[in-house]
């Protein structure tokens, strides 16, 4: 170690402070690139154990296989293992009290697909040989059906085959087709198998829940398929790559294998990195980039003023050292060596507390992942080679960048002007000119704050380049969860109420009962009955939405007369339910009830999903007004006629459904009348077109969801809002907990980084203090000018801050355009906690840093000339 060297440790040493904040900052920001990597490479595992999970660890499977092929196929050198499985077919479940899953559907799988495909064993053992089966739990659960372990039970084995269609083979991703109520499928090609009972297994993920087959599963051996029998072969490989594909055709060209015969488990390649155009992985790699690079941006503005601070302080010793024969290069290392220190003691520290915060991390929202992403596999910390490599690489290159300036400018500094110390402050009377309009309403103390500001402007750039930072990230980040949120609202378009229950036709008596009994069930504290009547209207060109104009021009909607076809939905309530609808949404009821016409409420803005461009669009409905009348016609498909019903006169507008729903589509009316207009909307010699829904309101909807299954809904369709809601909310929280965690951490960097220009730029200050208080000026009049230093370091950070966040918003706010479309709207409340916030960081900064100076002798401190 040189001389330099030990001139340079004995500097960070002397000013314990300075590098103690350095260092806390580098840890900081080598832990963020840390954790960043690791969440990206964790995530990543987390998809690839669900995938194998959900679906079994395979990646080719070649289909309907015989012996021969199956021998050419184990010649690659490539196969790590091969799973044979078969599909032996359905066997009717008598007795099953589920009428969509009459079945039993029969698989077969070897000894390692038993280990390699998600089959989880509730009690007894698994099959060893073809005579032998397990059966699904959900078998007793579901279809309330038992079996005994050890029962002997003989089934007759076949094709499903529908009876008014084309269709053959029909497989588990076919739900029970039904006709008019009634099965529209047969079994054909029965076989009778005997098994014996010899376990029971979890319902396997793969299973999909519109099957009409419960799972079970017996032994398949390899050495007992004959020679014109067919398999199905899963290959594990060694290596997986991009050339999996090309080889798996090769292979299958090899051994006389139909190419249609080849399927991929694309589920898990993906995250294998293998497919090339792969959404989710280059989804979370860009995003780690982007916020890495943020990262970066705010690590270098705190380290790179760290080593400028740090050479401004030295200069005098490096001029000294320039004096006795130092070199550019000697004097330009020594900066370096600076940033090599820090680094060595920072990355090790850095490193272990990103895994360190991570692991914390995972543990605290493990407990509510499954439900928010749908897995059930849990988030562990996933800690490579490659992912340390990379960390430790970015690192050294941010501090190399953090130090290249100021080593430059310590290689440059001559030893005369080092010694005289005047190349930190070039002052010209057009560097500190300042407005006269600033004394006449702030006073000398204001004048004198913004000179001081002027004198030294790169320590007041920086401070003001890490006070924008931090508002700029503040407010992106916030803007990004605010878009979130609206996304999920758009895309969902799920209403206030938790379950609800579809019928598709006019109800029955033996309905109505039904759906009474479901209102009165325990739990459920409010109930929302809608009757939808469907009819057709024509609206003028002029009047209709603007999406729809766009739709009419590019040939794709056809105009009658000048007029566009619009579905209108009429939607019926109750007069309790009307009643409190009207009073939330400002409507008159007694004018929506009394009228001898036909009066309703419009919706004015609906949410539409365009599937062409893959976006979700809000708009208005229709340019109507107060007593706008809408017709309303009955179309009689079959004969192709139209007949006159009656109109409705709109007495009022909302954006608001009766039961909260918003996703509708776009050439759809929805108007809300009584019930009693409902009487003049139907005519006995037309069907008119009937749709009922109830909605329900619960302290537990999955209980009354297992409450209304439990009852007899033939021909009802139940939906469960209140867990797709929660899920939403959840992906929603668990976004919230990663971005606001990483916009913590970075808001930290640049705290650490504001704390430490302001502290120091103070502490030099030390000698003009001293100067000004011995020429008269009054510790108010101190106190006086320190304030409106920070409000001036304040309103200079808004000004660039504010305008820039608003435009990556507004940036943003364009890229969610390619999937939504929705209003431009500002977080005004995330604006004013910055605005107090901003002022708040400057002021306790500067009253912390000014603390340390009042009590210094003003004699003793003319005297110093360096801190």
């Amino acid at each position: 170690m040189n001389i330099i060297q030990k001139l340079t440790l004995r500097h960070l040493k002397e000013n314990k402070r300075r590098t103690l904040v350095t260092i806390i900052g580098t840890v900081i920001s080598v832990a963020m690139i840390t954790a960043v990597a690791t969440l990206a490479v964790s995530f990543i595992d987390l998809l690839q154990r669900q995938s194998i999970a959900d679906h079994g660890e395979w990646h080719v499977q070649y289909l309907d296989i015989n012996p021969q092929q199956l021998e050419k196929i184990k010649l690659d050198d490539n196969i790590k293992e091969i799973i044979l499985s078969r599909d032996l077919g359905y066997a009717l479940l008598e007795g099953s009290e589920n009428q969509s899953k009459p079945y039993l559907f029969i698989k077969q799988y070897d000894r390692s697909g038993f280990s390699n495909f998600p089959i989880t064993l509730g009690e007894g053992r698994l099959p060893v040989n073809e005579r032998e089966i397990v059966i699904s739990e959900e078998i007793a659960n579901n279809a309330k059906v038992t079996f005994d372990i050890g029962q002997e039970i003989t089934l007759a084995v076949g094709e499903r085959k529908s009876i008014s269609t084309s269709a053959e083979r029909m497989n588990q991703t076919y739900s029970l087709t039904r006709v008019n109520g009634e099965m529209d499928e047969k079994l054909k090609n029965l076989t009778n198998e005997t098994y014996t009972i010899v376990g029971t297994i979890k319902r396997p993920n793969w299973e999909p829940y519109s099957a009409p087959g419960y799972t079970v599963i017996t032994f398949l051996d390899e050495n007992a398929i004959q020679s014109d029998e067919s398999i199905n072969a899963s290959i594990i490989l060694k290596k997986v790559n991009r050339d999996i594909y090309s080889n798996a055709e090769q292979l299958a060209k090899e051994s006389d294998i139909s190419l249609e015969s080849i399927r991929y488990n694309n589920s898990l390649l993906r995250y294998y990195g293998v497919i090339s155009n792969d959404g989710v992985r280059s989804t979370v790699f860009s995003l780690s980039a982007i916020i890495i690079a943020v990262i970066i941006i705010g690590s270098v503005a705190l380290i790179y003023n760290a080593f400028a601070i740090s050479v401004s302080e030295r200069s005098r010793q490096l001029g000294m050292l320039s004096s006795v024969g130092a070199t550019k290069h000697q004097k330009r290392n020594s900066v370096f060596f600076e940033g090599a220190v820090i680094g060595a003691i920072s990355i090790p520290l850095g490193i272990l507390a990103g895994v360190v915060g991570i692991g914390i991390t995972f543990y605290f929202i493990n407990s509510f992942l499954a439900e928010a992403l749908g897995t059930s596999e849990k988030l562990r910390v996933t800690v490579t080679p490659s992912s340390i490599l990379f960390t430790c690489f970015i690192s050294i290159i941010t501090i190399f960048i953090s130090t290249y300036l100021p080593a430059r400018k310590a290689s440059r500094i001559s030893a005369i002007d080092a010694i005289r110390q005047t190349t930190d402050v070039m002052l010209t009377k057009k560097t500190v000119k300042t407005s006269k309009l600033v004394r006449m309403i702030f006073g000398i103390e204001a004048e004198i704050g913004l000179k001081n500001l002027k004198r030294n402007k790169r320590k007041y750039r920086v401070t003001v380049f890490s006070l924008v930072v931090s508002i700029v990230l503040f407010l992106t980040v916030s803007f990004f969860t605010f878009s979130l949120e609206k996304a999920a609202g758009l895309s969902s378009g799920r209403g206030d109420f938790d379950i609800q229950i579809y019928i598709g036709e006019d109800l029955s008596g033996e309905q109505l009962q039904t759906l009474e009994a479901m209102t009165a069930l325990e739990g459920v504290t409010d109930y929302l009955r809608v009757r939808e009547l469907q009819f057709a209207t024509w609206i003028d060109e002029s009047k209709i939405n603007d999406v729809l104009k766009e739709y009419v021009l590019n040939n794709k909607g056809i105009l009658d007369d000048g007029k566009f076809r619009y579905h209108a939905n009429v939607q019926a309530l109750d007069a309790d339910n009307l009643r409190a609808y009207t009073n939330e949404i400002g409507v008159d009821y007694d004018k929506l009830t009394s009228s001898d016409k036909v009066t309703g409420i419009l919706i004015d803005t609906l949410t539409y999903t365009d599937y062409d461009k893959g976006k979700t669009i809000e708009t208005k409905s229709m340019q109507a007004n107060i007593g706008e009348k809408i017709e309303l016609y009955h179309e009689n498909g079959e004969y192709n006629e139209t007949t006159f019903i009656n109109e409705i006169e709109v007495i009022g507008f909302t954006n608001q459904l009766p039961s909260g729903e918003h996703l509708i589509n776009i050439s759809d009316l929805i108007l809300v009348v009584s019930e009693d207009a409902v009487n003049k909307l139907i005519r006995k010699d037309l069907t008119p077109y009937y749709y009922n829904y109830l909605f329900l309101k619960s302290t537990n909807p999955l209980e009354t969801q297992y409450q209304l299954e439990e009852m007899d809904t033939r021909g009802m369709h139940i939906f469960n809002y209140h867990q797709a809601r929660q899920s939403d909310q959840q992906v929603l929280l668990l976004l919230s907990v990663f971005v606001y965690g990483f916009i913590v951490l970075i808001t930290a960097i640049s705290l650490a980084n504001i704390l430490n220009t302001i502290s120091t730029s103070i502490s030099l200050r030390k000698r003009e203090f001293a100067m000004l208080k011995s020429v008269g000026m009054t510790p108010k009049s101190f106190t006086k000018m320190i304030n409106y230093e920070s409000i001036f370091y304040g309103i200079k950070s808004l000004l660039y801050g504010l305008p820039i966040s608003i435009g990556i918003m507004y940036l943003m706010y364009r890229s969610m355009m390619h999937s939504f479309t929705y209003r431009f709207e500002l977080p005004w409340t995330n604006i004013i906690i910055v605005v107090v916030a901003v002022f708040l960081i400057v002021g306790s900064a500067m009253l912390y840093s000014t603390s340390k100076v009042r009590k210094e002798n003003i004699i003793e401190t003319l005297k110093q000339e360096n801190i």
